[in-house]
């Protein structure tokens, strides 16, 4: 996304705990908890690049009033995907910008995503196409694939479900002077 918008970077893992995270806040705010999880990394890697701008990001998904988190197998996947088609969900995707171990600034976006009644078939189908690839996203899907066919609508920004709020974060580095105004 941020080669895509003409943003240079280098990425760094953060080595954060996200499971330990996740286990002390709850699951009870899942926007905010994006946005700890996005501070977490961005001040982890900021404490260890002293005077660099550090983007950190995450997404986490609400469903039926609680936190989903990615599937293990795609039989799990599978099974995910049975009870939230005909559903909503919501997909919130945090991020946060440190400097010198400092969160300077963060944000979260919300997409609204109505999955659409599809059948047993398809599902097998979409699962064999995709295969593993999709245990690496927290829905088992990726709308800019095969993923689409799953939805009736999604209402909210295209970036955020992909896994960051482009546009905010856009903005963001333009207003601290990474990117020109």
């Amino acid at each position: 996304m941020l080669t895509e918008a003409g943003v240079a970077f280098k990425a760094v893992d953060s080595g954060v705990d996200e499971p330990a995270i996740k286990a002390s806040f709850g699951s009870d705010d899942p926007p905010t908890l994006a946005i700890e999880l996005a501070k977490a990394k961005a001040l982890a890697v900021s404490r260890q690049e002293p005077n660099a701008w550090v983007l950190g990001s995450d997404q986490t998904l609400a469903f039926e009033g609680g936190l989903v988190s990615k599937a293990p197998t795609l039989e799990a996947a599978r099974e995910r995907l049975r009870r939230m088609r005909g559903r909503i969900h919501h997909l919130h995707s945090g991020a946060a910008l440190a400097r010198d171990g400092t969160v300077i600034w963060s944000n979260v976006d919300t997409a609204r995503m109505t999955m659409r009644d599809f059948s047993d078939a398809f599902l097998d189908a979409y699962l064999e196409a995709e295969g593993e690839p999709v245990l690496a996203s927290v829905g088992a899907y990726r709308l800019e694939g095969m993923g689409s066919q799953l939805f009736d609508r999604v209402d909210g920004d295209y970036f955020t479900v992909l896994g960051m709020p482009l546009w905010s974060v856009l903005a963001e580095l333009r207003r601290v002077g990474i990117l020109a105004k």
